[in-house]
């Protein structure tokens, strides 16, 4: 089980492997954050956790990890109990070789880790193939609420989640998952910092806004943990995975949900938002001017705010929502 660290003074920022449990504090907020790291089959997950009140648990995207919740853990804490994964494989957590990446058994191992901590019920947020993975951990919470007449997720947020309505990345993840495609990935983004950095700027609508950690501490993970290795094997399994998310959409309208999106996504298109909102009873969704694929990151306190409302029941009509003529 996790232990508890014990230095309540350290800010809040992503640690080398090796330098286990511990406690965080966010600089800004005073927020404390403990990191910790437990034992699952298929590797050791790490986590951070803050907070009080109901659980809610983040997924990252492809090759994010906790590190991306840094402004939003902070927000959430006075309302939530917030539990922020790194998948096994990703971040600085560990993974057995040939672990099965598929969105279901990624998934089914977000449940694991829930079980594991004792939390029986929790809302859950996911962002790009993390937001999928919500996708598909909200339809195994549902198949088995319909077998045992007990819903674990109470709400779901989705932040530019995969789909199957937007056409990007249905040719070039089958193309980079491939041998080739894989020496060829391997042998250029992991190896050139340059290109690592490049790729994740085209993830802002404005790059003026990148902040001033973003860039190393996205490359970090593939510094200590060959991190581009987890979203190979994950790459390869995306044309199956779509078609199972196809599949388990409508099994998953009746919860309540947020989506949030940038206008200037060019990573999960925005023109596939509205497609995805019509398939749940009660959706809002929340859009960006201008933002890009990461809004956590972009417009931090817009974000914030927005997902704040939706957890404790405030109308957003501050913000744009809804959204196509």
């Amino acid at each position: 089980m996790p232990t508890e660290t014990e230095h309540p003074e350290e800010k809040f920022v992503a640690t080398p492997a090796g330098e286990r449990n511990r406690n965080l504090r966010d600089e800004e907020s005073g927020v404390a954050i403990e990191e910790h790291w437990l034992e699952l089959a298929g590797g050791c997950m790490r986590y951070l956790k803050a907070g009080s009140g109901p659980a809610l648990i983040l997924i990252h995207g492809l090759m994010g990890y906790s590190f991306s919740w840094r402004f939003t853990i902070p927000a959430l804490a006075p309302h939530a109990t917030v539990y922020a994964v790194d998948n096994l494989g990703a971040g600085l957590s560990t993974a057995a070789e040939g672990m099965d990446c598929t969105v279901r058994a990624t998934a089914e191992r977000i449940l694991q880790f829930a079980d594991a901590l004792g939390i029986k019920d929790f809302d859950l947020l996911g962002t790009s193939h993390g937001g999928g993975v919500a996708i598909m951990v909200a339809a195994v919470c549902a198949e088995r609420s319909a077998e045992r007449k007990d819903s674990r997720l109470q709400r779901l947020v989705l932040v530019a989640p995969v789909n199957p309505w937007s056409r990007h990345g249905k040719r070039l993840a089958p193309f980079v998952g491939s041998a080739f495609g894989s020496m060829l990935f391997l042998n250029s983004f992991a190896r050139w910092r340059s290109l690592h950095d490049l790729g994740l700027r085209r993830m802002f609508g404005d790059t003026s806004r990148i902040p001033p950690d973003s860039l190393g501490g996205y490359f970090m993970p593939v510094l200590k943990n060959h991190a581009f290795h987890y979203g190979l094997r994950v790459v390869r399994n995306w044309t199956a995975d779509l078609a199972e998310l196809e599949t388990a959409l409508p099994k998953i309208r009746d919860y309540s949900t947020l989506l949030i999106w940038g206008t200037s996504d060019r990573a999960v298109h925005f023109q596939s938002a509205e497609p995805l909102r019509r398939n749940f009873r009660d959706a809002r969704l929340v859009a960006f001017e201008g933002v890009g694929h990461l809004p956590y990151e972009e417009a931090p306190e817009d974000f914030n705010r927005a997902l704040v409302d939706f957890l404790i029941g405030t109308p957003i009509s501050h913000l744009s929502e809804g959204g196509f003529d």
